[in-house]
């Protein structure tokens, strides 16, 4: 299975951003996809997730402002990200976990800077 992240940048404070992870491979049909990130200096944490079933979970930190989606058809997961605080910069992973396996993306690097 390998997991293809995209859609990083350099984004003003207030602005948005759309993250795109598609996964190839055996992949379960059964199975929970979502993103992490970690900020510099900090361990990697949770944002969103989302099972193949449409149900969501958010961090409190981003619940209000970022929007986790999926197509299960293209086994891709997006999240939109608007309203962009600087301290929403770091590097952002994606993840596809199924039975017993998870597996991670190369990462993608939002920095919210004026």
């Amino acid at each position: 299975v390998q997991l293809q992240a995209s859609g990083g940048g350099l984004v003003q404070p207030g602005g948005s951003l759309r993250l795109s992870c598609a996964a190839s491979g055996s992949i379960h049909r059964t199975n929970a996809m979502g993103w992490y990130r970690q900020p510099p200096g900090k361990q990697r944490e949770l944002v969103a997730t989302i099972t193949s079933g449409g149900s969501t979970n958010y961090a409190d930190s981003v619940k209000d402002r970022f929007a986790i989606s999926r197509d299960n058809g293209k086994n891709t997961v997006y999240l939109q990200m608007n309203s962009l605080e600087p301290e929403d910069t770091a590097v952002y992973y994606c993840n596809l976990g199924f039975l017993a396996f998870s597996y991670w993306g190369q990462g993608t690097l939002v920095t919210v800077s004026s």
